[in-house]
Formats: C-alpha cells, sequence, structure tokens
C-alpha cells in the first residue's frame, strides 16, 4: 500500500533534482543600479563572460539607475528569490542606508562574491587654477564654501571628498548628479570645480582635460607613479569603492551554490585581472563567507562615517 506513495516521492525528489541540475535554464538579470558607461558598469560588463562562462548560463545587464542608486537596489530586493536576478553592489549600500536616502541596506540579500576595490582620486575640472594638491587647500582655506564638489548624495562619490572635507578642515559646496558619467561629464565642462574618480580617467588626465591631485591610497600606484597621495599632505584618509555581488534574501541555495561557485571562477581569471588593471581597479574576491563578515565591517564603518559627518538619518 505504501509503495506508490515511495514513488510518488522517488519522482517528486527526481524533478526537484532535474530543476536544480538544469539552473540556470532562462537568462540571468544582473541589476545594476547606475547608467550604462560608469564605472560599476563597465567593470560589470567586463566580468559578463567570464561570469556567463563559468555559469553556464545567459547574464543579461539591466541598468536601473535613479535616486542614488536605490531604485535598482528596491528592485532586486523585491525581485523573487529564484536565482534569476541578481544585484551590483557597492559600498552605496551602506551610505544611502545610512543618510536616509534609501531604506534598504545589505541585510536584505544574500551575499555571492566581493570582485572589486577602486582606489578614489581627488580629481579637478580643467580649468581650476591648481596644479597640486597644496594648492587646492590653500584656496580652499582661503574661500570656505565656495569651491564646487559633483556629487551622488549619500552615496561614495559624496563620502569620499566630505571625508577629505574633514580631515583637511575645509568647506566645499555639493552639486547632485546621479552616477558617475553624469558627474564626470559635468567636471570635463567645468560645470563644477571637483569630484571623486579614478584611474579610469587617466586618458583624459593625459589629455588635459581634468586634473588628478591626489589618490586615496596608502600608497602611489604604480600606474601613475607621479601622483601623491593624500597621505603624503598630511590628510589622513585611504578610500576604495567595493564591488561585488548579491541575491535576493532566501535565494534558492542551490542557485546560490552554483552563483559563488562561478563568480570565484570569473574573478581569478587573468583576463578580468588585465581588465580592472586597465581601469584602475583591483580584483578584490571573498568568498560569500569571507563577503558577509566584509559586508558587517563595512557597515559599521559607515554608519559611523556617517555620525562623524553629520548626515546619519538612522
Amino acid at each position: 500500500m505504501k509503495r506508490p506513495f515511495a514513488l510518488i516521492a522517488a519522482a517528486l525528489l527526481a524533478v526537484s533534482a532535474t530543476a536544480h541540475a538544469a539552473y540556470p535554464d532562462r537568462p540571468i538579470k544582473l541589476i545594476v543600479p547606475w547608467g550604462a558607461g560608469g564605472d560599476t558598469d563597465n567593470i560589470y560588463r567586463a566580468f559578463q563572460p567570464m561570469f556567463q562562462k563559468h555559469l553556464g548560463g545567459t547574464i543579461v545587464i539591466a541598468n536601473v539607475g535613479g535616486a542614488s542608486g536605490t531604485r535598482g537596489a528596491k528592485e532586486a530586493k523585491d525581485s523573487p528569490p529564484d536565482g534569476y536576478t541578481i544585484f551590483a553592489v557597492h559600498d552605496s549600500i551602506h551610505s544611502t542606508y545610512y543618510t536616509g536616502v534609501a531604506d534598504v541596506n545589505y541585510w536584505d540579500f544574500e551575499p555571492i562574491c566581493l570582485v572589486s576595490a577602486t582606489p578614489s582620486i581627488l580629481t579637478a575640472a580643467p580649468d581650476t587654477p591648481w596644479k597640486t594638491i597644496k594648492d587646492l587647500l590653500a584656496d580652499a582655506k582661503a574661500h570656505p564654501g565656495t569651491i564646487t564638489v559633483g556629487a551622488t548624495l549619500g552615496s561614495t562619490s559624496h563620502f569620499f571628498p566630505a571625508l577629505v572635507e574633514k580631515a583637511a578642515g575645509l568647506k566645499f559646496k555639493y552639486v547632485a548628479y546621479e552616477g558617475t558619467a553624469k558627474r564626470m561629464n559635468a567636471l570635463l565642462g567645468s560645470h563644477i570645480q571637483l569630484a571623486e574618480s579614478n584611474l579610469t580617467q587617466k586618458g583624459k588626465v593625459d589629455a588635459g582635460q581634468m586634473k588628478f591631485l591626489a589618490i586615496a591610497t596608502a600608497t602611489r600606484m604604480p600606474q601613475m607613479p607621479d601622483l601623491p597621495t593624500l597621505k603624503e599632505s598630511d590628510i589622513d584618509v585611504e578610500y576604495a569603492v567595493h564591488r561585488g555581488l548579491v541575491a535576493p534574501k532566501g535565494t534558492d541555495p542551490a542557485a546560490l551554490a552554483k552563483l559563488r561557485s562561478a563568480c570565484g571562477a570569473a574573478a581569478h581569471e587573468p583576463a578580468f585581472a588585465k581588465a580592472m588593471d586597465l581601469q584602475g581597479t583591483l580584483v578584490d574576491y571573498k568568498n560569500a563567507k569571507d563577503y558577509a563578515a566584509f559586508f558587517k565591517q563595512n557597515d559599521a564603518l559607515n554608519k559611523e562615517l556617517a555620525k562623524e559627518l553629520g548626515l546619519l538619518k538612522r
């Protein structure tokens, strides 16, 4: 009498196993919460082919910009936890939460892996009078509140200059832009005087279209050995933008396991390291366990930064 039930149970298990083994059997949406052509988009355009290869499926990048990156974060959070939506996250997930811009944070997601870290550079418009970071510091101290800084408010491009402002005893005037591409265009057109950028803009600097003043690393970068660090001007700031992949909370464990394995394999591809070197970015792989610990540490740091900068709303 029990045999039919046993057969049914075995059949259901077989169907379930086949479904898991088949994942992914349709395209996976990778939500990038910024516009095309920005730093985050460029990093994942380089990562996508290798990630696809190791996952054995198609990954489609969807640029969902707006609201300092939080529109895309909310869409990712609210997506079905079936493994067919993943999210390209960076440090702004913490800063936008604590500054009250968004109600989404890292705990709304499952970590897949950390991919990269991009050191920040204090960058000036081409027509500014400063030739060095010391020129800027002298001008900013003589004219507090007048030097314009482009930033996505509540995001990393806001936190970085705010940290410089605090460490150097300066006062800037902030102008809001959505995403890197718009901010860089404003800088190129001298609509603003300063912004956070990185080594991806080296070609424009070499062409005289903008000026690097100082990088927020512990030591000088080999790609630009003549570019001083902020620390060399007694500005005790180290800062980089970390980018990784997450999935909605409760995502199917079998799908997560495949995503995590493929993410790790892709991050260790020599071709990815080469692509990141061209973008002034460091490969900074962390597996899901280490990424979860990093999230917790980075969240506490961003909360403290928001508090120190007078931006804490939560």
